[in-house]
């Protein structure tokens, strides 16, 4: 999985970094078990700021993505059966409804933003049942 910041973005560093290592997940490049690269590891490879990284990982952590083992790294967690109660659900309802009114808001059609997500769908499911 390469993973690409831009430092001059207006997203902050660790919240590209957040969404690059969820999406790399949902494609198949990483699989439940397996490992990040250690917080300096990857703060090296990508030239950031080790605390970045950190913050990133933490962030994962409480989105239930990851699991943090102290002193032996970074592991992706299995995914949990989500429902409507929860606060994984609360969560993605927010973060869809804020995209899709700003995509309303800009003109883009109701047909249009169900044809963006399905396209989105697929492309992951795409990309994760090559691995």
């Amino acid at each position: 999985m390469i993973i690409h910041i831009e430092p001059h973005a207006d997203t902050p560093i660790y919240t590209q970094l957040t969404k690059q290592i969820i999406e790399g997940i949902a494609r198949g490049y990483m699989r439940p078990g397996d490992s990040l690269p250690s917080v300096r590891a990857l703060a090296g490879d990508l030239g950031v700021n080790m605390h970045t990284v950190n913050k990133s990982y933490h962030e994962l952590e409480k989105r239930g993505i990851i699991r943090i083992i102290p002193k032996s790294g970074a592991v992706i967690q299995a995914p949990v059966v989500v429902t409507q109660d929860s606060h994984h659900y609360e969560h993605i309802t927010d973060e869809l409804k804020s995209a899709i009114a700003e995509a309303l808001v800009l003109g883009i059609q109701t047909e249009q933003v169900e044809e963006l997500v399905t396209s989105i769908i697929q492309d992951l499911h795409a990309e994760a049942e090559k691995k």
